[in-house]
């Protein structure tokens, strides 16, 4: 029988995480205040800055999960990284995975919501974007997908703790 070989885990933090891993944890660090920042500048009036921020944020995000899901479904055994946690169980209900699905269960919506919301912005609104009858649902939805976005931020970080630091 053949050994399996354990390769040493390539991230950048002090953790079990992979490099991908890794690099979204870190990178919702700079969304959730970019995120923040682009609601500001709405506010401020600066729609067109806003715009820019939102596509620019929108299409990182795309390009990020993208990668990222690939990197977790053909190259990164997730589960083997985090079976070394002290949260980690092979009985029902594992912690790890548990936190997960709730991490899930907000990225899952947030995701569709930005794609709406970024979608009828820019079939709705001129160019360059100034207030019209879209914006109190732009406003409303946008608000929704923020704090979607904050949450899978704030789960994301939690999960990743718990399966890959503890």
């Amino acid at each position: 029988m053949l050994e399996e070989t354990v390769f040493p885990v390539t991230g950048i933090l002090p953790a079990r995480g992979s490099l991908m891993l890794d690099l979204v944890f870190l990178a919702m660090f700079a969304v959730v205040p970019l995120l923040g920042l682009s609601i500001y500048l709405a506010k401020q009036g600066k729609y067109q800055a806003h715009k820019t921020l939102q596509l620019v944020l929108g299409i990182v995000l795309l390009i990020a999960v993208t990668a990222f899901e690939i990197d977790m479904r053909f190259f990164t055994d997730w589960e083997a990284l985090a079976k070394p946690s002290k949260y980690w169980s092979d009985a029902f209900p594992n912690p790890v995975k548990l936190t997960l699905w709730v991490h899930l269960c907000f990225a899952v919506p947030t995701f569709v919501l930005w794609v709406v919301v970024i979608v009828q912005a820019l079939r709705k609104f001129a160019s360059p974007p100034t207030p019209n009858a879209h914006s109190h649902f732009h406003k409303k939805v946008g608000y929704l997908a923020a704090g979607g976005m904050t949450m899978t931020a704030v789960t994301g970080w939690v999960f990743y703790y718990i399966a890959f630091v503890a």
